[in-house]
């Protein structure tokens, strides 16, 4: 039985909720290949669909990938067009975790055309799945709101010095939302100042917010990354910490709200 590329609970509000990078599967001829580093998946968003589960009681669609990262990145150009250039980044099949350890075996890396087969095989209809979702939302509605939601180890030296804000919201720098939506996610968020806040920094929003939010078709989109240790602990085995995603929620609880009852002013 093949397994599927995601999960799927259906809302009826305009808010879609995208989680590209929760998934932990690894098919046997992958692993085989990999390092333990790279078998133990640490990149992983470790328990996003969790902490956001509350938002399918607010009529949001939940998007779940099934598949590890490491298969195909599913927040990265399939051109393999870096989302940052002149930074160091992923691509669209790592090679490297984000503490820089080789994913696979000397000599075990994929070829460039089996970037090209994963890329055929789960990352097409990934996205294809997501894209009638969000015109079957659109044609209900008129608009939607798509937040892809992403978490992050505090501190990444490969990718960024010193310690993230707990929040990062990526826009585009505005260019994939509307200006209004955008100044009330940012009011919202900018609530909780327990809880530091980026706006378009260091994740200015990966491939697919720049992919899908498309403001003038009615096509809103934004990534949130959160800070891991906001609500579990980073350290492996990655556990879910209960006080501490009972002291997000609120904050997060504000946003879907938001989200959800949101309606561009046309």
């Amino acid at each position: 039985m093949t397994e599927p590329l995601q999960l799927l609970i259906r809302g009826d509000s305009p808010l879609i909720i995208n989680v590209p990078h929760s998934g932990t599967l690894l098919p046997a001829e992958f692993a085989a290949r990999m390092t333990d580093a790279g078998r133990a998946t640490p990149d992983t968003d470790w328990h996003l669909s969790f902490l956001y589960h509350f938002a399918v009681f607010n009529g949001a669609t939940l998007i779940a990938a099934t598949h590890s990262r490491y298969v195909v990145d599913l927040n990265r150009d399939p051109d393999g067009t870096p989302l940052y250039p002149g930074l160091d980044g992923t691509e669209l099949v790592p090679t490297r975790t984000f503490a820089n350890e080789a994913i696979y075996s000397p000599g075990e890396a994929p070829t460039a055309d089996e970037v090209d087969d994963r890329r055929r095989r789960y990352w097409e209809p990934y996205h294809d799945f997501l894209a009638e979702r969000i015109a079957e939302v659109h044609g209900r509605h008129g608009h939607v709101v798509l937040l892809d939601a992403h978490s992050v180890r505090a501190e990444v030296p490969r990718l960024f010095s010193g310690r993230l804000p707990d929040l990062n919201l990526g826009t585009f720098e505005g260019r994939s939302c509307g200006a209004d939506l955008r100044e009330a996610v940012v009011e919202t968020l900018d609530q909780s100042p327990e809880f530091s806040l980026a706006i378009d920094r260091r994740f200015k929003g990966g491939y697919i917010t720049r992919r899908y939010g498309i403001p003038d078709e009615g096509l809103h989109a934004m990534q949130l990354e959160i800070v891991q240790a906001c609500y579990m602990n980073e350290a492996a085995p990655a556990a879910w910490q209960p006080a501490d995603g009972l002291r997000l929620r609120p904050v997060l609880q504000r946003l879907i709200d938001l989200l959800a009852r949101w309606r561009p002013a046309s």
